[in-house]
């Protein structure tokens, strides 16, 4: 099949943070260049969502540390970060009744939050990220998917080939095809997010993790709730953490949150480790249960949800991190796991990485006549501020893992509050979680099964009515892109080992199990799918790998 190809310098799949934040960076130091009379670089952004931020989910409490030095100006820009934190709380849930709030003295400090951080969208901030990038001369192609990797003879990353688009459910051409488009560069960087399915193939090409703990994921599901004018617990800033129930009654670790945004609205929402080991465990209604709590129907009696989401957040650290640069090319952000877990923040720390990587690739460039190597991220990475956070709390996921909330948060505060702000690094012990997500379930002979209560309709809801609100759209008739490598397992493995859990750990209804004359069949509404990933890393064989839908499909967020 002849493709169009198009060249650049430097192509970077991804739109999000990291992604962004290095395509600025980059197009900063090309002007630099062309100062000196030296030709600037061409950049080119892919996105695989229909617009810049269509598919960014996050909590987010975001720290500007990484922004003061992309843009020191970024308030006389306009930055959309309009709403910083005015106190913060944070409570352990004991029942579905009682909670005690936490003495702030016994919470991680790197968890306590003051006026330096904001609670924003980043959905929005990445939309005003892309436009100082284009201000900048970088170009940004939204609703294209990077399918495939191309490679050199030498093995080196020379660049992506977007989906072909217009294949009918059979991979067959309709009238509408056009073929992928071969993006040809001398460097490509991967800015996918968590579990991006380029990084994973490219983790695995170049044994990217060796000597290296497997990474660990949690699923964050968010609501955004509308609140009248007259609320009593309108509180722009105020923001709550908590741990416990209802994640501790099935011995699961994670927590919650609920941060007020401005404009009268409130975002709330569940994290849940994924290495639970209850099959019957379900996530969505787990989060729906959370807000009946008192401690947090309090701020949402009285409003309206107006939006859901949910996504896979890649959360291991530095011990799970795998070397981020390869022949022609680099991982960065939430593709790697950039994220501080011990701050519950990762929009600083990929926005920084994205920002290495820029100078990295820049430099590589200056190298003309040769053909792309390794650019040199891991020096300027080590030299960094996010190595020293990342390294000062490279226990804290392990930790939680393996002693649970209460135990390990107490471990973690110990070492965060005594041991790193007196010795500036990470304590002595080394914590270890050497099993992936996936190998944790056990079956359900083991397992209780779990009663959820039917949702209410105020507090609480159903996935029909919740990927309603994701504005979530695929073309029906293209050939599914979650893709099962034995189609046998689901029924003839999983359902009678598992009680099959992708019903379960899905939090859009993508996954089904119904009787086909009286026998059991896996059923796939690829349409409902909200690209959060978690079916890629939770499935227990492994089966299940995600693969991009035709550009522009999936989830519309607007303020997420």
């Amino acid at each position: 099949m002849e493709r169009e190809s198009m060249e650049f310098d430097v192509v970077i799949v991804g739109a999000g943070p990291a992604g962004l934040s290095c395509a600025c960076r980059l197009a900063q130091l090309s002007q630099e260049q062309q100062v000196e009379n030296r030709p600037g670089l061409s950049i080119c952004v892919v996105e695989k969502g229909s617009e810049v931020g269509a598919h960014i989910l996050s909590g987010a409490l975001f720290e500007t540390t990484a922004l003061d030095e992309l843009f020191p100006d970024w308030a006389s820009r306009q930055a959309p970060l309009t709403t910083p934190v005015s106190h913060d709380e944070f409570t352990y849930l004991v029942t579905e009744h009682n909670h005690i709030r936490l003495p702030r003295f016994v919470v991680p400090k790197t968890m306590h939050n003051s006026q330096k951080n904001y609670v924003i969208s980043l959905g929005e901030l990445c939309r005003w990220l892309a436009v100082q990038a284009e201000e900048l001369g970088v170009e940004i192609f939204p609703g294209f998917a990077a399918a495939t990797i191309n490679y050199a003879d030498n093995g080196a990353v020379t660049g992506v080939t977007t989906s072909d688009m217009g294949l009918d459910k059979n991979g067959d051409q309709k009238r509408s095809f056009e073929p992928g488009i071969e993006l040809k560069a001398k460097y490509t960087v991967f800015a996918e997010g968590a579990r991006g399915h380029l990084g994973k193939a490219l983790i695995e090409h170049f044994d990217l993790d060796r000597g290296r703990q497997p990474q660990h994921y949690a699923l964050g599901l968010k609501e955004i709730w509308q609140l009248p004018d007259d609320h009593p617990h309108n509180t722009p800033g105020f923001v709550l953490h908590g741990l416990g129930w209802p994640l501790n009654e099935t011995h699961t670790t994670g927590g919650s949150f609920l941060y007020h945004l401005g404009d009268n609205q409130v975002a709330v929402g569940l994290i849940t480790d994924l290495n639970y080991h209850n099959p019957y465990l379900n996530p969505f209604e787990e989060f729906q249960r959370l807000k009946h709590h008192p401690a947090i129907s309090q701020y949402l009696t009285g409003g309206q949800r107006i939006g859901y989401g949910a996504r896979a957040i890649a959360k291991g650290g530095l011990n799970s991190l795998p070397k981020q640069q390869f022949p022609g090319g680099l991982l960065i952000g939430c593709d790697a796991g950039t994220l501080n877990f011990a701050k519950i923040k990762g929009c600083h720390t990929a926005m920084k990485s994205g920002m290495l990587a820029a100078e990295a690739v820049f430099a590589a460039c200056l190298q003309s006549g040769q053909s792309p190597t390794e650019p040199d991220y891991q020096t300027r990475f080590e030299s960094s501020w996010l190595y020293t956070e990342l390294e000062q709390s490279q226990n804290f996921c392990a930790t939680i893992h393996r002693y649970g909330n209460l135990a390990g948060g107490v471990i973690n505060s110990l070492e965060q509050n005594v041991w790193v702000p007196l010795f500036k690094r990470a304590a002595p012990w080394q914590m270890e979680d050497p099993f992936a997500d996936h190998e944790r379930l056990i079956c359900i002979s083991h397992s209780h099964p779990i009663d959820y209560p039917k949702p209410d309709g105020v507090l609480s809801f159903d996935k029909a009515s919740s990927v309603y609100l994701t504005a979530t759209r695929h073309e029906e008739d293209q050939p599914c892109h979650l893709k099962l490598r034995d189609p046998t397992i689901p029924i003839q493995v999983h359902l009678a080992k598992y009680a099959e859990p992708a019903q379960r750990y899905c939090p859009a209804g993508v996954y089904e199990v119904i009787q086909v004359n009286g026998e059991p069949q896996f059923q796939i509404n690829a349409a409902n799918c909200i690209h959060c990933k978690t079916c890629d890393i939770k499935d227990p064989s492994q089966n299940i790998d995600w693969c991009p839908p035709e550009g522009g499909g999936g989830p519309n967020y607007r303020s997420m």
